[in-house]
């Protein structure tokens, strides 16, 4: 016992440096009334409730996903949604495996392009929405229609999508104006269809905002409950797949916990208070190979799936970041393996030159990294910058720019995201060990999500659109965006101009998803822009967190021989890329 509290304590003052979002403050208010004679009044205060407690050996206690209290369950809110709303509620018609870069039927039971602009799908038969409505066609034809409010989530598919029709209760026959291949596939399974019979009866104005508590859906969960601190699920006894496809999941309840920081989330895993947790938690590696209990995809380094990149943008408005060469030397400058060791202690790997994910490393034509790739090595930085004209003229340690004028800059991370906090204090040091003035400053998130979007910076990281999906073209439309607007919120943070290379990810939106090579061809071109220009640098993989213990469930996926091989996440998005298959083959212990 005294090993593990010296652990606890250790970790907990390890974590005390992760982020801490603000608490709840308790406000007292005082109200003067008037009265004809002073009588003395007891207050005695009511209790707030106590979480209900569900049976520890049929529930499941997660976190990672929700950092505020949950205030929608509408899949049709452009908004933040609460955890569990599509995947283990609302569905989709395939869900994706991005370990097998598979699309698996799913309330589709099929679908197929039937010409080069029309695509067929055939809903499955026996499904039931969880009012026991049949689920058919005419639910997923509204599903789509519904998108074209202002404000619904997905509207941007009508910008190629002509129609969508009911060829009879369960066909669905999609006819494209524009047939962008690569982007529909990831609609298939992040698109979630609703019940019609539901949502045809909302005024239009309110469907992007109600709140949609409790929500009818037809997945393997219903709502139970929320709270400020937490969202419960109960498990939907009736659901279609057990019947039509032998799925059962195994929890009863799904109890997720809000985060007010990540600190808070590594007391509640070492108390045995959460099952899984999808939160940064500091000093991991202490705890897997330390025979505590703990365990990750990895059993040793870098412990964790890569889920996203983490890149530093550079705004290419700004001098001397609109020169190629300043970038390329910058990206010679920097020590990513440092960061790799010492900032994460080895549980995220540095990136590949193109920061394409590992499960798309088919695409990375290795033959344009051999030639153009940068590593480590602040002496090519450092001619590079003497080449280009970038010289200490007056002798004050710094370089100055070809014109002679100085070079001031900033990198900026939100304060208290403590990992990329000190990840850019070591960029900055890289970059003044080759003469470069750079420093670190902290904006607080509001601040910092201002100037990022609105151009109004030097250099920043960010990782917020580089995400695991079924298409490297998701990665490429973020690092991309186009066109540059005087407010880019989805990617090209550093306002990179470059028509060819906007053509090249249109072109490759219209490549068809099975054409591998296809693919290749046109992201070897971007691939050979990108590494000449450097217009953002790559860094490391930021790692899909997942920590667990078997102490009241197992049979989790992990890269182990044998194990079930789905994402252990609960982050939107990654229940219908798996982890609702994770919950069908979790396994209470047997006590």
């Amino acid at each position: 016992m005294k090993r593990a509290s010296l652990l606890l304590v250790s970790l907990l003052a390890i974590a005390t440096l992760v982020l801490t979002a603000c608490q709840p403050q308790t406000v007292t208010v005082v109200q003067t009334v008037p009265v004809k004679e002073t009588v003395p009044v007891v207050i005695t205060p009511t209790p707030a409730p106590s979480p209900v407690v569900y049976p520890r050996n049929e529930t499941l206690y997660t976190s990672g996903k929700q950092w505020g209290p949950p205030t929608s369950w509408n899949p049709l809110s452009g908004g933040d949604i609460a955890m569990g709303v599509v995947g283990l509620c609302h569905e989709t018609l395939f869900i994706y495996d991005p370990l097998k870069n598979e699309f698996i039927p799913w309330l589709a039971e099929s679908g197929k392009w039937v010409s080069n602009n029309v695509y067929e799908a055939k809903i499955r038969k026996g499904i039931k929405w969880q009012d026991g409505q049949p689920l058919t066609a005419a639910d997923v034809v509204f599903s789509f229609e519904v998108r074209k409010i202002s404000g619904a989530s997905f509207g941007y598919v009508w910008d190629w999508l002509e129609k969508v029709e009911a060829v009879d209760d369960y066909t669905v026959r999609f006819t494209f104006k524009d047939p962008r291949y690569q982007e529909w596939g990831y609609v298939l399974y992040s698109l979630a269809i609703v019940a019609k019979h539901v949502w045809e009866g909302v005024p239009e104005a309110d469907v992007p905002t109600t709140p949609g508590v409790p929500p009818t859906c037809s997945g393997a969960y219903v709502y139970e409950t929320h709270s400020e601190d937490r969202m419960v699920w109960k498990r939907n006894e009736n659901w279609w797949a057990t019947e039509l496809l032998g799925l059962k999941v195994g929890p009863k309840y799904i109890v997720d916990i809000v985060n007010p920081s990540n600190n808070v989330a590594l007391g509640l895993f070492l108390k045995g208070e959460l099952d899984l947790s999808n939160n940064f938690l500091p000093g991991i590696a202490t705890l897997v190979e330390g025979g505590y209990g703990v365990k990750t995809w990895y059993d040793d380094p870098p412990y964790m799936l890569s889920a996203n990149t983490a890149f530093l943008f550079m705004n290419t408005k700004k001098k001397p970041m609109d020169d190629p060469a300043f970038r390329r030397a910058l990206a010679y400058a920097i020590n990513v393996d440092e960061i790799v060791t010492k900032v994460y202690g080895n549980i995220v790997r540095k990136a590949n030159p193109t920061g394409l994910l590992p499960v798309w490393e088919q695409y990375v034509d290795q033959a344009v990294v051999d030639e153009l790739g940068f590593s480590y090595n602040p002496d090519q930085a450092k001619r590079i910058l003497d080449q280009a004209g970038y010289k200490d003229v007056n002798g004050d340690g710094w370089r100055e720019a070809p014109d002679g004028s100085k070079i001031e800059l900033k990198v900026i991370v939100p304060f208290g995201w403590t990992d990329w906090m000190e990840s850019i204090k070591v960029i900055a040091t890289s970059a003044q060990a080759v003469g470069i003035n750079l420093q670190p400053d902290f904006p607080d998130f509001p601040s910092y999500w201002e100037m990022v979007p609105g151009g109004n910076f030097d250099m920043a990281i960010n990782n917020f659109g580089s995400n695991l999906s079924s298409t490297p073209w998701t990665f490429y439309n973020w690092v991309f965006n186009h066109p540059i607007q005087d407010t880019m919120f989805n990617g090209n943070f550093g306002r990179y101009e470059n028509e060819e290379v906007f053509a090249l990810v249109d072109q490759l939106d219209r490549v068809p998803v099975e054409d591998i090579e296809g693919m290749k061809q046109v992201m070897s071109q971007i691939q050979r822009i990108q590494l000449t220009e450097m217009p953002a640098i790559p860094l490391w993989y930021n790692g899909l967190w997942a920590q667990w213990n078997e102490t009241y469930w197992t049979n989790w996926p992990s890269a182990a021989e044998g194990a079930p091989k789905y994402l252990p996440c609960t982050w939107n998005g990654y229940f219908n890329m798996t982890a609702i298959l994770m919950l069908t083959e979790l396994k209470p212990v047997q006590r």
